[in-house]
């Protein structure tokens, strides 16, 4: 059964959030596809996952490059259900919802203010369903994640 993450990023960019994600999938031997859509966000994702802290390069690369296939992490600008890289979780870094996203084994919906009303309405969609595990995280003032309404 899939699983959607809901991250809603009140306190922190998706910069700063996503690497941590990337971080702990890395350590479970799995591979993430991140989508973005913006070019510029594309490219703050990059630069966060080389230098978010000095020690903890997280290995990447970008979707198209001659690499892509062997990349733990590859960023792209669309979502292709089949990604290069054999990954099977994926975070919608932009917070536009796909429904191939349902094909991953589990999906982090990364969105901000802008997208609340879209993912309140995805929300009650997957919640109706019995073959979608749907979990909302928030973030509190000091930047700890709790899982909750």
């Amino acid at each position: 059964m899939p699983r959607v993450d809901f991250y809603r990023l009140t306190r922190d960019p998706v910069e700063r959030v996503l690497p941590a994600i990337a971080a702990r999938i890395l350590g479970t031997g799995d591979r993430l596809l991140v989508v973005a859509g913006p070019a510029m966000q594309r490219q703050a994702i990059d630069a966060s996952l080389w230098t978010l802290t000095p020690a903890s390069f997280l290995p990447h690369g970008n979707a198209g490059s001659p690499d892509e296939a062997i990349e733990p992490i590859l960023i792209a600008g669309t979502l292709d259900p089949s990604p290069p890289n054999q990954a099977t979780f994926l975070a919608l870094a932009d917070g536009e919802w796909h429904e191939e996203a349902l094909g991953f084994e589990r999906t982090f919906l990364l969105f901000d203010n802008s997208r609340i009303d879209d993912a309140r309405a995805l929300w009650r969609t997957l919640a109706a369903r019995e073959d979608v595990d749907n979990r909302f995280w928030k973030q509190d003032e000091n930047g700890r994640w709790s899982e909750g309404p």
